[in-house]
């Protein structure tokens, strides 16, 4: 009798073992694998030489941003976002520093924009790019750009070469602004779900798809108008560099069929007679040009060339220049959050952090805040400004330079600034107020469940399940309302201006930088670069140094982050593309997201809804 357990004993062990020996292999081969990587890649000599005459090869793939996110190592390097594969993300700094290196750099002699796999990336750094360009052609120096196809966001920055390049099978497509979203009234009365939406704000439309099944005619107006307005920025600005008229971008589909016909059907031959583009070659074509143009590579078949990546890697070895006087800078990107976030995006706790850590640093005598966010929690936006509040009274000015948008929670933390810079398509205003609780009430009822109890108030007695009595709602719209009373409050107080003058252009309204000008909310149109230099001034500072103050990573952090960055080099290419279920669950993140951002303790948000466009 005890034969048989003993058998059946020893087969469960025979299992277990082939099993954790072939796991220990894989692990063992998994591991050895990675660690030879290491010491190629720690071993290996790049020693990045440019020749003389080279081009510099702009290759912008993925997302141009203010700061980037903080990410998994090991995700990354997986990535290896090094292979231009539109996954990853470039700071605006690092291609503007480039940019302005490679004008002063005897051995590169002109630039190729290389933009195939550039992402939605706001007007306002384009036109940044687009200025340190203008910067780099007044040397001298060629721009030229190449590609199979050109979407609104490349050919806008192609606008700027001297020369712009298109594949004979390419295209141009120009097609405006538009502002679209999904709304759910429908969907959450199927599902017996109640949106409770509390706000002040005639344009404050964040909550409209939770009560509406369309756009009210207040927000078509006000988006209207917006649209028009940024369009209006990026067509004068191509019309101007490619000597055309801005009707000449954007054609309606009866002249753009014409236009068509005369090409013979031909999108790329009727890009040359519309004088989008300058040549049409391919891309053997452009090689032969560009060889003829700045020469041959000692190396290899194409022409002489440095990458974004090579040259960045190059002078971020020089020295830096000590200079005890400094203008902080911290950058506030991404949705307003409560408590700590990671690098890359704001919180309430972490931003303050940084802003503590300007103040208490003798060497910062001014702090630029570079503001690149919609808004968020009203809670953590007041955190954050409070400690502008504090920068100042220690007698160090400061001074906001926005970026794509600065609006509502990001115009809160604006406000009480000494200085508050836009560029022209900079979106932000914004100024009101929302709440939003969904109870679950009828959707639980009509699966039979019900909620019942006792408590010892109203107060007590709240939950998803129950929903919300007439009393409770007129006390949660009250505290909206004293919110939004402060919101323009502040703002009247920090612009000097009437209350009255503030509603009249708050009411949740978003408006473009220069717009913003015009009615007092902001004091110049310009980009950081002025704002550092109007930081230094009002401190009275001569010479000085400019140092970006952001999170630590602790000796750990910094080891992962160097050593897959130098191993991400020798991994082979990811495999991800964009496939539908791909872009139906990035879809579906973003929704996911959005609902996280609402996570202010009081259940009141300073939200820009129209700062995706």
């Amino acid at each position: 009798m005890s034969a048989k357990p003993s058998l059946i004993k020893r087969i469960f062990q025979l299992i277990w073992k082939t099993v954790n020996g072939f796991r220990k292999l894989v692990l063992n081969l998994f591991f050895f694998g990675l660690l030879a990587v290491i010491i190629i890649a720690v071993s290996t000599d790049e020693n990045i030489q440019v020749e003389s005459g080279s081009a510099l090869v702009l290759d912008l793939a993925g997302s141009i941003v203010e700061q980037k996110r903080q990410v998994d190592p090991i995700e990354a390097a997986m990535k290896n976002s090094k292979n231009s594969d539109g996954s990853g993300e470039i700071l605006l700094a690092d291609i503007l520093n480039v940019i302005d290196n490679a004008a002063a750099d005897e051995r590169i002699s002109a630039i190729v924009l290389d933009m195939g796999h550039l992402r939605w990336t706001g007007i306002s750094k384009l036109q940044s790019i687009g200025d340190a360009l203008t910067r780099f052609k007044e040397t001298g120096k060629p721009i030229l750009a190449t590609a199979n196809w050109y979407g609104q966001n490349q050919y806008f920055l192609a606008s700027f070469a001297d020369t712009i390049y298109l594949n004979p099978q390419g295209s141009v497509e120009l097609e405006g602004l538009s502002r679209y979203r999904q709304y759910y009234k429908s969907a959450l009365d199927k599902l017996k779900i109640n949106a409770h939406i509390f706000r002040v704000g005639t344009f404050k439309s964040a909550v409209e798809p939770y009560i509406r099944d369309d756009m009210s005619p207040a927000a078509k107006k006000a988006n209207t108008e917006l649209l028009n307005d940024i369009w209006a920025s990026y067509a004068a600005t191509v019309s101007s560099n490619r000597d055309i008229k801005p009707e000449q971008l954007v054609l309606d589909a009866d002249t753009y069929l014409a236009e068509l016909d005369k090409a013979d059907g031909k999108s790329a031959d009727m890009a040359i007679n519309m004088h989008w583009v300058d040549e049409l070659a391919s891309t053997e074509a452009f090689r032969l040009e560009m060889i003829e143009t700045v020469g041959k590579a000692t190396e290899g078949n194409s022409y002489k060339q440095v990458s974004l990546y090579d040259y960045q890697s190059l002078i971020s070895t020089q020295p830096d220049l000590f200079i005890e006087d400094t203008v902080g800078i911290i950058v506030a990107k991404g949705t307003i959050l409560n408590g700590n976030q990671p690098a890359g995006q704001i919180g309430g706790e972490s931003t303050s952090k940084l802003l503590r850590k300007a103040r208490f640093d003798d060497n910062v005598k001014a702090v630029v805040l570079r503001v690149d966010s919609p808004g968020g929690s009203a809670f953590a936006s007041e955190q954050i400004r409070q400690e502008v509040l504090a920068l100042k009274t220690a007698g160090k000015p400061v001074v906001v330079s926005m970026g794509s948008y600065a609006a509502s929670g990001g115009y809160w933390i604006s406000a009480s600034a000494d200085y508050i810079y836009a560029t022209p398509t900079t979106l932000t205003g914004s100024i009101g107020i929302f709440g939003m609780i969904t109870t679950f009430e009828d959707s639980l009822s009509s699966l039979g469940i019900h909620t019942d109890g006792v408590a010892t108030s109203q107060w007590a007695g709240i939950s998803v399940a129950k929903g919300l009595t007439p009393e409770i709602k007129s006390v949660i719209q009250r505290h909206i309302e004293r919110g939004y009373h402060d919101f323009i409050s502040l703002v009247a107080k920090e612009r000097d201006m009437s209350l009255e003058d503030v509603d009249s252009i708050a009411q949740g309204r978003v408006w473009s930088g220069r717009k913003a000008l015009e009615l007092g909310l902001i004091d110049e149109v310009g980009d950081l670069d002025n704002a550092v230099a109007k930081a230094a001034d009002m401190a009275g500072l001569e010479d000085f140094d400019s140092q970006i103050i952001e999170q630590e990573l602790t000796t750990q952090e910094l080891f992962i982050q160097e050593m897959f960055a130098s191993v991400a080099t020798y991994l082979p290419q990811s495999t991800m593309g964009n496939s539908l279920i791909e872009q139906v669950l990035t879809q579906w993140s973003g929704v996911i997201e959005e609902f996280n951002a609402f996570d202010d303790p009081n259940g009141m948000y300073l939200f820009c809804d129209n700062c995706t466009l």
